[in-house]
């Protein structure tokens, strides 16, 4: 491993137009990384990188690296593209253990988080450093969101993300586990409590379906439950999964790993929505890929699908009167996912659009005053990074927010400081109403 990276870095041209860091969603500065790298100070680099991006140990290893910083490297024109992933897994998990972590003078905000996903860990992180008190909400008893409960363990490994829990805690923020929002609690009462602002970053966690007969029998699943845990399930010898996105690929090399024995992916025409990596381990891992199959229904027995006509550019121009009933013990729809409405339908104001993700301004905050969102549920089903990068920005748009905001007189004893009538919330005076 240190032998392969150090060769990787000497690679690199250090261009003075880096391609790779316009090919990053989070413009890492991967030259400078480099250069610290080779010059031995691991930590500075390490630095460099969590300064960038607090989650750069996940991003090393789940990104689309072909399709973002190593397929825009200039190496790869005529070459092999350096692997800055390697080499960027190699030092940002050096630091995660290494970092010395300085807690901030309190700035006196206090911030509340709605998920403890890549968007709402980076918003925690980010207001931290500046001296903010946050506390991170999650309706799951651990942090992570989808890299913990939506990637597999052998693709990103769950003590990473137990060691950033570590880090979390030593940096002052507060975790509220199994504590949905929305729920027992709504937003009004985040604000009522001295919140002065709110991130919500909640993902897409509501899969989407066929709408189609058969998805509700017992041996149909979708893909976001099944990921979230695998152990509930017995999908048995021969695993059919509608699908061949990153999370189809998911499902299907978990199924292999937990005993199944067949596992077929089913694709509506011949583009791969997975990238080129994923699909090439799903199948060296023994996965199939069956093109130019749509499904029409599902049944006891397994799918139903009609077969693709293609032209002879690949596109498909019909179907095949024909119905093919395949032979499964378990079907898994994996067609992406949408949000969840819990906070659309508590939180008065707060504006969907017509796929239910959350509408925001330039500056990320939502149609409500002091509430932000960044993430999946603003732009959809995206990757890690992408989540990470609009968290950081919208970071700054709160903590701008709060020290903006207007004073209000001496606060009550009971409210410690919430400026709750600026909001037109109810502001409780009174023991005897509590």
């Amino acid at each position: 491993m240190a032998i392969h990276i150090v060769e990787e870095a000497n690679r690199c041209l250090h261009c003075k137009r880096p391609m790779c860091q316009k090919g990053c969603p989070i413009s890492t500065s991967i030259p400078q990384v480099i250069q610290l790298f080779q010059d031995g100070k691991m930590n500075e680099a390490g630095e460099m990188l969590f300064e960038n991006n607090p989650l750069s140990v996940c991003c090393s290893i789940v990104c689309n690296h072909e399709g973002q910083c190593e397929g825009h490297c200039i190496r790869g024109r005529k070459d092999t593209p350096v692997h800055f992933s390697a080499i960027e897994s190699f030092v940002s998990d050096l630091y995660l253990d290494r970092m010395v972590v300085e807690r901030k003078p309190s700035n006196g905000h206090r911030a509340a988080v709605i998920g403890a996903g890549p968007a709402g860990i980076t918003v925690a992180v980010k207001l931290a450093a500046a001296g903010c008190d946050v506390t991170i909400f999650d309706s799951k008893e651990r942090i992570g969101g989808v890299m913990r409960y939506g990637i597999p363990d052998f693709r990103l490994p769950r003590t990473i993300l137990d060691r950033y829990a570590k880090r979390l805690e030593q940096m002052g923020i507060k975790f509220r586990a199994n504590t949905t929002i929305g729920g027992a609690l709504e937003i009004h009462d985040l604000f009522r409590d001295g919140y002065e602002s709110v991130f919500v970053g909640t993902g897409v966690w509501r899969p989407k379906t066929l709408g189609m007969y058969g998805e509700s029998l017992a041996n149909v699943h979708f893909s976001v439950d099944y990921l979230a845990d695998p152990a509930a399930f017995e999908l048995g010898d021969t695993v059919a999964v509608i699908g061949v996105g990153n999370s189809a690929m998911d499902v299907a090399r978990t199924a292999l790993r937990r005993g199944a024995r067949h596992v077929t992916m089913y694709a509506r025409s011949k583009h791969v929505s997975a990238s080129s990596d994923e699909l090439a381990y799903a199948q060296l891992e023994g996965a199939d890929v069956v093109y130019g199959y749509a499904i029409t229904m599902l049944n006891e027995q397994g799918p139903v699908f009609k077969k693709a006509i293609f032209d002879e550019d690949d596109k498909v121009v019909g179907y095949e009167d024909e119905l093919v009933q395949e032979s499964v013990d378990s079907t898994v729809i994996s067609i992406s996912q949408g949000p969840k409405n819990k906070l659309l339908l508590t939180t008065p104001g707060l504006e969907g659009n017509d796929k239910g993700l959350l509408v925001v301004n330039d500056d990320g905050m939502t149609s409500v005053d002091g509430v932000f969102a960044a993430g999946d549920v603003v732009t959809g089903s995206k990757t890690v990074v992408h989540a990470v990068a609009a968290a950081k920005q919208v970071a700054e748009a709160m903590l701008a927010y709060m020290e903006a905001m207007p004073v209000d007189g001496e606060a009550c004893e009971l409210c410690e400081g919430a400026r709750l009538e600026s909001r037109h919330m109810h502001h409780v005076h009174n023991t005897e109403d509590l």
